[in-house]
């Protein structure tokens, strides 16, 4: 527990005399992630992520970040929304809530958010245009935790949902939320057309045509060692990117001659 850093547990009588020069923005989802791991697997490690990079932004450069609480609405892709107890977010649903936690920080005098996201099918990058246009001198940056380190570098198969990667960092930091025992083998299936499978265009996946348990990976060689590891190194390349977000130098080059 750090009030200093985490709001889901601090107070006003923590907060009202610390400057805080940034806040993190935790972004998740509610669906289910395999059969052992929380509806709320996304929202969670978001945040807890973002935890560890406050800590260490504040440990390394003296920084204080405040990480706001994680917000649990995500975009589904077909075939997952059906399942029960997954909620599907609209892109006006998720714009309205990042505009209005934007305007408070803005009217308290904050000017920088990192948005710390955790689930694939969010995108803010037309959100963030737009808030560009209304308060062009805040500035918004957004990363997924799962990308900012490269995932064979420190798990033997990663997936891509539910596997070895998100259930190693939930073992980590909540061993008693994950049950192995329980797990789906994580066995996918893929689109048929070699054009889509080569990336020439988007299109969401139908999840009920490509996993049967939902999960997209194995979790079988998951380990809270392995968790750790990576996000102990994670959280020092966001603490680098706290210090560059709140640099108040110009942040571009010289346009070359």
């Amino acid at each position: 527990m750090n009030k200093l850093f985490d709001l889901s547990v601090s107070n006003y009588g923590t907060t009202r005399s610390i400057d805080y020069q940034i806040a993190i923005l935790p972004w998740g989802a509610t669906e289910p992630h395999n059969l052992h791991l929380p509806y709320l697997t996304d929202a969670i490690l978001s945040h807890d992520v973002a935890v560890d990079a406050a800590c260490k932004a504040h440990e390394l450069y003296g920084i204080n970040t405040m990480v706001m609480p994680p917000v649990t609405l995500g975009s589904q892709n077909p075939g997952q929304r059906q399942l029960k107890f997954c909620v599907h977010s609209r892109y006006e649903t998720q714009k309205a809530v990042l505009t209005d936690i934007v305007a408070s920080l803005y009217t308290q005098g904050i000017r920088r958010l990192l948005i710390i996201n955790g689930h694939g099918g969010n995108t803010f990058k037309n959100m963030i245009r737009d808030l560009a246009v209304d308060l062009p001198d805040m500035l918004i940056a957004t990363s997924e935790w799962f990308k900012v380190l490269p995932a064979r570098d420190y798990f033997d198969n990663p997936g891509d949902h539910a596997d070895e990667l998100e259930t190693s960092v939930m073992m980590h930091y909540h061993p008693e939320l994950v049950n192995l025992d329980e797990a789906g083998s994580g066995k996918a299936g893929g689109f048929k057309a070699d054009t889509l499978r080569r990336g020439v265009a988007w299109l969401p996946r139908r999840w009920d045509a490509v996993s049967r348990d939902t999960g997209i990976g194995s979790p079988a060689a998951a380990t809270a060692e392995k968790g750790a590891r990576y996000v102990n190194d994670a959280a020092i390349i966001y603490a680098e990117l706290i210090r560059d977000l709140c640099n108040d130098s110009d942040m571009y080059l010289p346009i070359p001659e």
